[in-house]
């Protein structure tokens, strides 16, 4: 299971392009679904650049799983994978956008992409809880996975990596064009259609 883990892991980036080439090429979205699927797009990018302006480009990697830091400030904080959680939210985001397919492809997206960071994030768990040991067990039994917390995770013992906005802005360059090329274009279908 562990090879399995770093598997998928290792190519996480790849697997939204074909839920993306559907979404775009059967999309048949009104303004009220582009106006809903953007805002969600905006709170899952939200957590992700809030992550990696903590993280920091660490994120990014697509070899083995690892980290310097066991993270727990910022969005870490209230919740273990805010850029995962992000991930999951600019997908469906995307999907009720477009409503390709809906609600079939929707639901399908979500459910592979659970199941997907469920499998990584159980090999970086392992990773964690053997470089991390108690702090890490501490931090696991106290904030959720995937679903936000409202109650914020303090540890002060633990090093924390810098905040550094500019640093993750430049992180999420590949995501945030890549919201933009698919935004555009299904602005352009529904132009095209109306």
């Amino acid at each position: 299971m562990e090879n399995f883990s770093k598997i998928v892991f290792k190519y996480r980036s790849y697997t939204p392009i074909p839920f993306l080439i559907v979404m775009v090429f059967l999309a048949e979205p009104t303004i009220y679904t582009m106006v809903g699927g953007f805002a969600i797009i905006l709170i899952g990018e939200f957590f992700r650049l809030w992550g990696v302006t903590i993280a920091g480009s660490e994120t990014r990697t697509t070899g083995d799983v690892g980290g310097t830091y066991l993270v727990v400030t910022g969005p870490f904080a209230y919740v273990r994978n805010p850029l995962y959680l992000g991930n999951i939210l600019i997908y469906f985001g995307v999907g009720i956008m477009s409503m390709a397919l809906f609600p079939y492809l929707q639901i399908g997206a979500l459910l592979f992409f659970y199941v997907q960071y469920r499998i990584i994030i159980k090999g970086e768990e392992d990773f964690l809880e053997k470089k991390f040991g108690e702090e890490y067990i501490h931090f696991r039994s106290k904030v959720p996975r995937l679903i936000p917390s409202l109650k914020k995770y303090s540890n002060t013992k633990l090093e924390q990596p810098p905040f550094n906005f500019a640093a993750g802005l430049r992180s999420e360059r590949r995501t945030l064009q890549a919201i933009s090329l698919v935004t555009f274009l299904i602005i352009i279908i529904y132009v095209v259609n109306f």
